[in-house]
């Protein structure tokens, strides 16, 4: 089958088109005018996607190509850790047992101590939807500089235990979590889950540098983001170490993320850390004091409502966001922390929190009700979406005009719970006519 409509497509970075004809037997190793296949063009220019599409469709990552590389090396080469991820092919590890392997990881050496140290003007570029790259001119080439990043993966997929002060090394070069070497360092180290490696990463908890501290809590939150299994989860010594260190952390930035991570999980002095912090000077702090104070599966404490009320009213509009987003995950029903979610509706920095909250929650007061209607004026969308969605959970007769005035919300919202429940209104309205007639 002819190849030149598959050579278009990658350019034209159409991937529709690509899994249709890769699909339909077109060769995914096609080659362009160069002689190379078209997977390096997918290479050479970033694309992500079309890399995928065709790495998906059948292209071959390690065929020799004229200059004696193939086209996982040149992904090495070329830096970028989300095109190298997306061309490198099932069973890698397995794949670069031996020379290959060898060659990979000399590669990717040599380009890391290259980028690492070469002078002239970067670019930070995305890399992803979450992390971020320089790019740089190397021999008159265009390369960006995740090789940190490519390095750590590829040592992880052939299971070689660099040691942890050289990760840790790599990582803070670029102190910043959304690089792309940091996150990688940050994930290996938290899959790592032997007590000589989580001592070595713990150890650097009190470095001087808030940087290497702020380091030691992406690997923490890594490791519970990827499961907690019996086997060497250290979910109970985290939690312990988490404690004394929100006790004991001076920099206000490390200390709203040491209580960042140690909410997620499960301590009986949860409270006590919180309410200690409650009035911190730094917002960042603050803004992470409401989600210590409640207590998964028990109501909330005097101190702790009482705590959350006062933070309501904080200066700050993130603290006042996060103390809402609690207070209406926690509803009472009383009086005061009604008219608190209440007031928080006149809150433009807060209001669509506010209203969130309140439309979720199981209060059919007519003061809800009215003051959820009142804002189906406002321009933001997804704020009149709430509105009908709280009236309509409420029965209100007045749902089917706020969902008229929401108005069409386009694609992305084909299963959004909030239009789910204007179907369901409809159905318990025709039910109780039902009923009614009977």
């Amino acid at each position: 089958m002819d190849g030149a409509e598959l050579i278009a497509a990658v350019r034209d970075g159409d991937t529709e088109a690509i899994r249709r004809l890769t699909d339909a037997g077109t060769d995914p190793d096609t080659a362009t005018e160069d002689g190379l296949p078209v997977l390096c063009t997918a290479i050479a220019s970033y694309s992500v996607e079309v890399a995928e599409a065709l790495t998906e469709g059948g292209a071959d990552p390690d065929r020799p190509l004229p200059d004696g590389t193939t086209p996982l090396l040149r992904a090495i080469e070329a830096g970028s850790p989300a095109v190298f991820e997306a061309v490198q092919g099932d069973d890698l590890g397995l794949r670069l047992r031996g020379p290959a392997g060898e060659r990979a990881l000399a590669t990717a050496r040599s380009w890391y101590e290259r980028s690492r140290t070469a002078a002239g003007e970067r670019t930070r570029v995305p890399d992803d939807e979450y992390h971020h790259v320089d790019e740089l001119v190397l021999d008159g080439r265009r390369v960006r500089a995740g090789h940190g990043a490519i390095l750590t993966d590829l040592e992880w997929a052939l299971r070689l235990l660099t040691p942890v002060d050289e990760l840790v090394d790599r990582a803070v070069r670029c102190p910043e979590p959304d690089h792309v070497d940091w996150s990688a360092v940050a994930w290996v180290l938290s899959q790592r889950r032997s007590p000589q490696t989580r001592s070595a990463v713990v150890a650097y908890r009190r470095h001087p540098d808030p940087a290497h501290r702020r380091f030691v809590l992406d690997v923490l939150r890594f490791g519970a983001l990827s499961g907690r299994s019996a086997r060497n989860s250290y979910e109970r010594e985290n939690a312990e170490l988490l404690a004394d260190w929100s006790a004991e952390e001076t920099d206000a930035g490390v200390l709203a993320a040491v209580l960042s991570v140690f909410t997620d999980h499960e301590h009986p002095a949860m409270e006590a850390v919180g309410l200690r912090h409650a009035g911190h000077p730094d917002p960042r702090v603050r803004a992470e004091v409401p989600f210590a104070l409640c207590t998964w599966g028990s109501p909330l404490t005097p101190v702790a409502r009482e705590t959350l009320l006062a933070l309501v009213r904080d200066p700050d509009a993130r603290v006042r966001a996060c103390a809402c987003h609690v207070l209406g995950d926690w509803y009472d029903h009383t009086a005061e922390v009604r008219e608190a979610l209440l007031s928080l509706l006149r809150d433009p920095e807060v209001r669509g929190r506010a209203a969130t909250g309140l439309a979720a929650c199981g209060d059919g007061t007519p003061a809800v009700a009215d003051a959820l209607y009142a804002l189906l004026d406002e321009e933001d969308l997804l704020l009149r979406l709430e509105v009908a969605y709280g009236l309509a959970k409420r029965n209100d007769p007045r749902t089917e005009e706020a969902y008229r005035r929401v108005g069409p919300t386009g694609p992305g919202f084909e299963d959004d719970h909030r239009l789910g429940e204007h179907f369901w209104y409809r159905e318990r309205q025709r039910n109780a006519s039902a009923d009614a007639e009977r």
